[in-house]
């Protein structure tokens, strides 16, 4: 697994079992970080041509191939029913029926000689979905004791059950916008939010952030690095702040949109996973607005939730059991999404 805040791979090692009701434990697990010529690469993907893209695909599913080997190796694994890849987002615009995932070629299957499930988003996109969020039935599956599941990565998503259907939807960037600003200070991340927490929020930013024309939109709903760059960052750099009230202003508009879609139930559970877990002025600001209990699990699912479902998502492939859900993507029907490829 690989997101938009670009930390790296994510990489876990899991078991699955069924018994009336779906156990997972996972192994083992690792983030390897992207060296500086990939981050480039990946964040630049968005302004290439469609030839430009391919090559780096190519490129991509070969470096990825060596670290899953490398992960292979490292931890002495020998029984592997399959590997499960989401790859990394290089354009995502459902609107136009488009979706591309580097990493998810044949080739992977075959520089692994292992079986792979991959290319989890394509087929719903074309189905009329929004291609994601995906991980939705792995929060109804694997982690039903919660109210909310949610995860603050590149951006925060949500799941919940609503008249007993499963929704989900993006609610607003995170760490994609967080990491933007905080690389000019020349640093990868903000360590618990310590330099926003100098800054001071400044009212008429929130306010035109907070009126942003997605947050009124009806789910479900998917956010791409084309939207943040097209509304976020021209609308942020126009109030020409130091870094500290940029950072501040934008921890208080995601604490408000977050607080906003979890303060629909009372005395609900709020499980949160992703990076963002450990942006102390965030969690705070989120605790402040909400009466609901915030759960922050074990850091093995803080960090590698979403590495973990996706590994799901491929069991459920294999089995042909449905692995996307019509009432989170909009797409046309349930379906079992992703492509199995054999060496």
């Amino acid at each position: 697994m690989s997101g938009t805040s670009l930390d790296g791979i994510d990489l876990v090692y899991t078991a699955f079992n069924f018994d009336s009701n779906w156990q997972f434990e996972i192994i083992c697990a690792e983030t390897l970080p992207y060296d500086k010529y990939w981050v480039n690469k990946l964040k630049g993907l968005v302004l290439l041509t469609e030839n430009e893209l391919q090559q780096i695909d190519k490129e991509y599913t070969v470096y990825l191939a060596s670290k899953i080997n490398r992960f292979i190796h490292k931890y002495k694994i020998s029984e592997i029913d399959a590997i499960c890849s989401h790859g990394h987002t290089a354009l995502h615009q459902p609107e136009n029926k488009l979706t591309y995932q580097i990493g998810n070629l044949p080739d992977l299957a075959t520089l692994l000689q292992q079986t792979v499930v991959c290319d989890f988003r394509v087929q719903d996109v074309r189905l009329g979905g929004q291609g994601a969020p995906l991980v939705p039935i792995g929060d109804a599956l694997l982690f039903s004791e919660f109210d909310y599941c949610l995860n603050l990565g590149g951006f925060a998503n949500i799941s919940t059950d609503i008249n007993n259907k499963r929704v989900a939807y993006d609610i607003c960037p995170v760490n994609i916008v967080l990491n933007y600003y905080v690389n000019q200070l020349g640093f990868d991340f903000d360590d618990s939010g310590s330099i926003a927490s100098t800054g001071n929020v400044n009212q008429d930013l929130l306010n035109q952030l907070n009126n942003l024309g997605f947050y009124k939109e009806p789910y479900p709903k998917s956010l791409g690095l084309e939207w943040v760059y097209k509304n976020v960052i021209p609308l942020m750099d126009s109030f020409k702040l130091d870094i500290k009230g940029v950072l501040r202003t934008f921890v208080e508009h995601i604490a408000v949109q977050i607080s906003e879609e979890i303060n629909h139930k009372n005395n609900a559970s709020v499980l949160i996973t992703g990076g963002g877990v450990y942006h102390k002025l965030l969690i705070d600001k989120l605790k402040e607005k909400t009466n609901n209990a915030i759960v922050i699990p074990h850091k093995n699912i803080v960090e590698f939730k979403e590495a973990l479902i996706f590994a799901f998502l491929g069991v459920l492939r294999l089995r042909g059991e449905v692995n996307c859900l019509q009432s989170v993507t909009g797409a046309q029907y349930d379906h079992s999404s992703g492509t199995i490829f054999y060496p």
